[in-house]
């Protein structure tokens, strides 16, 4: 019996020690304090940490599809017709991301950079071949330069006499790879000896990019299939100085300058032209669904915010998907932090909309998701063939929130060219004010099984760590359940002891004695001699 229940004080004492135990770091979150920490210190932008290798050249393969708005009723549109406008694409290119001239600085808190891209055509990808598709679209140069000398009498004067001698239209019809690998536009190539400032090769990626070209699945060796193209000031868009992450995770890949500058000189307010968050190819691990993500974008000349919208899972990853709102573009009347975005009254639209002609030298372009997403009905039904579809236009951007790591994710943009009556150029009275679709883009990159891999095998090791107070409280609850049955194996071993040492009657009728009462019959003895 002694036995018994110094083995039942014994259960009952460890199984406390072990909920008690359990509890406790549970409550305290040791563990998981312990693997954020780790997370913390091994996320960071330095040699030899686990992302550093990938930061600067990322594995998963990024997509960039172009499709372009051929105009198909460019006559009716000049006299006053609502232009007719068919999607065409979409052209695919393999986008090849890298950092060049990474350089530590400020021991380490900090480092250096400058994001270059490169594009490799897909013929399997595309709906045709960008060298012989023809798109009939704006003509973007004469509309930039009409723009640029509108208000001078004779600027204007100039400069539509050189139109109609050189043949330049409000329209023209070129190549897609015209469009945007570059082409010598011949008002650009009248005007650029009298004008430094003006180049005359023009294209929608000329400036900023480097690509080649090869069909079916590999390179062609031949001379002359390898095409590139290239600015004068290389292929990258201007040097990055990042957070490392070091001093706070919070920090990690935060911009602290661009080009030298922790402010942009284009807008109006100091808080428009505030350089914020990320570049796009890093978030700080451990985020949060209440949290807004920060992305600055020198395509669009500021910096852009995202809000949670929901969880999704790619590839057994779980992720929250993050995307732009309304209000990022809306208008001033909508969102009045915005109105910094309007450098002048005529150059703030309705919401939907961002005219980044402050830099781009006065080039009347508008920004805008594809099919005008998001942006107000008016802008839609101003032309014929739009149709805005959240699955198919929406910007999103998923990440894993124990990593911060970019499982899936899809830029979309739209480039427009605002057209209207301009005085000096007769062919522009016909002209309705029209925020006019030139083309979208669709960046996308879903992360490689590999990657995938290494994530999924983190993750696991993080929840192991993370729940592994829950061991003491499942071993805690076992001996729980040994305790009770301990308990209960005592109860009955002493209610049978105790019924085994009872007395009860010889025979079912009970004798009583007159002087003492109930007693107890006894068998005599047997003498053997008798």
């Amino acid at each position: 019996m002694t036995r018994r229940y110094c083995a039942i004080y014994a259960v009952g004492i460890l199984c406390a020690h072990l909920l008690v135990i359990g509890i406790a770091l549970m409550a305290a979150q040791v563990f998981r304090n312990l693997m954020h920490n780790r997370l913390k210190k091994e996320i960071v932008l330095v040699e030899g940490s686990r992302v550093f290798e990938s930061w600067k050249m990322p594995p998963p393969p990024v997509f960039m599809e172009f499709f372009f708005f051929n105009v198909t009723n460019v006559d009716e549109f000049l006299a006053g017709a609502k232009p007719v406008l068919k999607q065409v694409g979409p052209y695919t290119y393999r986008e090849y991301r890298y950092k060049e001239n990474v350089t530590m600085v400020d021991d380490n808190t900090k480092v250096s950079a400058y994001n270059t891209k490169s594009f490799v055509f897909l013929r399997e990808k595309s709906v045709g071949d960008p060298a012989v598709d023809n798109i009939t679209t704006v003509n973007i140069p004469a509309w930039a330069v009409m723009n640029k000398v509108k208000g001078s009498f004779f600027k204007s004067s100039m400069v539509s006499i050189w139109m109609n001698s050189l043949g330049s239209g409000l329209f023209t019809t070129r190549t897609v790879d015209e469009l945007l690998w570059g082409y010598e536009d011949p008002l650009l190539a009248r005007i650029a000896p009298s004008n430094p400032e003006v180049e005359s090769v023009f294209g929608l990626m000329y400036k900023a990019r480097s690509f080649s070209r090869f069909s079916g699945g590999g390179f062609d060796p031949a001379p002359g299939c390898v095409l590139t193209a290239r600015n004068k000031n290389g292929s990258n868009d201007g040097e990055f100085v990042f957070h490392t992450g070091q001093q706070n995770h919070l920090d990690y890949g935060r911009i602290e300058t661009w080009k030298g500058q922790r402010q942009l000189s284009f807008w109006s307010s100091n808080e428009s032209n505030s350089i914020e968050g990320s570049d796009g190819s890093a978030f700080h691990p451990l985020l949060d669904k209440n949290e807004r993500i920060y992305i600055f974008t020198p395509d669009l000349c500021r910096t852009i915010y995202m809000d949670f919208e929901k969880d999704v899972e790619v590839k057994g990853i779980p992720a929250y998907r993050f995307t732009p709102p309304r209000s990022v573009l809306a208008s001033k009347e909508e969102n009045p932090l915005n109105e910094g975005f309007c450098v002048s009254p005529g150059e703030c639209l309705g919401t939907g909309l961002l005219k980044v002609s402050p830099c781009r030298k006065g080039a009347p372009v508008v920004a805008s998701f594809p099919h005008f997403f998001l942006a107000d009905e008016k802008y839609v039904q101003a032309v014929s063939g739009l149709s805005p579809k959240r699955k198919h236009h929406q910007t999103y951007l998923d990440l894993n929130p124990t990593t911060g790591v970019i499982v899936r994710a899809n830029k979309r943009a739209q480039v427009n060219i605002l057209i209207n009556r301009i005085t000096g150029f007769p062919k522009t009275r016909g002209l309705n004010d029209t925020v006019f679709p030139v083309m979208f883009l669709n960046e996308s990159v879903t992360i490689d099984d590999a990657s995938a891999a290494r994530v999924q095998k983190l993750l696991l090791i993080s929840k192991m760590v993370t729940n592994f107070p829950l061991i003491f409280v499942g071993l805690g609850g076992i001996l729980v359940l040994v305790l009770i049955f301990l308990l209960v194996r005592a109860h009955q071993q002493k209610t049978s002891a105790e019924e085994d040492g009872s007395y009860a009657p010889v025979s079912d009728k009970e004798k009583d004695d007159p002087q003492n009462g109930t007693y107890i019959g006894l068998t005599p003895k047997n003498d053997p001699q008798a």
